[in-house]
């Protein structure tokens, strides 16, 4: 269904979102550590823990023009009319601060 401007399209929920210490995701199986790796991102508030996020939002993609804002962590809204079926998209290192210095290593590997 459309997404309409300044909608709440996600937020942070204890219920579903879970936070992992660093310890337990070091000591976790190569099979955790690679889902870890792919859908958790460090806690932009609690330093020494990562935020899975159980909901859909985790299957969001990176942008660098996104059509949602997470600035304000714990929540996140559309900043532009979102179209049925279009995708969903934010910017990783408005949650995520290492994000860019990660991504631009991956890219020249």
């Amino acid at each position: 269904e459309p997404i309409r401007k300044g909608a709440s399209i996600w937020r942070l929920d204890p219920d579903f979102d879970r936070l992992i210490p660093m310890e337990k995701y070091e000591a976790a199986s190569p099979h955790l550590r690679e889902l870890l790796d792919r859908y958790a991102y460090p806690s932009p508030d609690k330093p020494g823990f990562m935020v899975y996020e159980v909901d859909n939002g985790r299957f969001m993609n990176h942008s660098e023009r996104p059509n949602t804002d997470f600035s304000q962590y714990g929540g996140a809204t559309a900043i532009r009319d979102i179209a049925a079926g279009e995708e969903i998209t934010c910017d990783y290192g408005e949650f995520f601060e290492d994000f860019a210095r990660l991504h631009l290593a991956a890219v020249e590997d």
